[in-house]
């Protein structure tokens, strides 16, 4: 089955794929100018990549947990999607990609640290490290 996750953030939505249920690869970023590009943007790589099922990174604990989750919810309610979701936590990705990362990247804003965020929260789901939230 042919995966994709994303990490959704208000400036870039980083993109990993996983195409033969092993080997997860982070894709270029998606840069959001708003988020109905974004959301053509997602669609079209979702289509382009004949993704069968998307896996949506949403943050668990946290002072902001709620308006955050409504914000990721709210946006997937934008894609045109005819295939399964499922939202996986997310919980400390973006820092550990951050860390995994460290004196690689130089341009912190060109959303390379978001897609292996991005590659974090699909290697959890297909690890079943972390259960999905309904």
């Amino acid at each position: 089955m042919k995966l994709a996750s994303i990490d959704v953030g208000l400036k870039r939505i980083g993109v990993a794929i996983c195409l033969d249920g092993n080997i997860v690869l982070p894709q270029d970023a998606i840069l959001r100018k708003n988020r109905n590009q974004a959301a053509r943007d997602i669609n079209t790589f979702l289509k382009q990549w004949e993704i069968e099922k998307l896996i949506v990174g949403l943050p668990k604990g946290g002072s902001s947990e709620a308006e955050m989750e409504r914000r990721i919810k709210h946006f997937v309610s934008l894609l045109e999607l005819n295939i399964p979701v499922v939202y996986q936590d997310e919980q400390g990705s973006s820092f550990e990609a951050t860390e995994m990362t460290k004196g690689d990247f130089r341009h912190k804003k060109d959303g390379r640290i978001d897609s292996v965020a991005a590659k974090i929260i699909l290697e959890r789901y297909l690890e079943g490290y972390y259960s999905p939230i309904k």
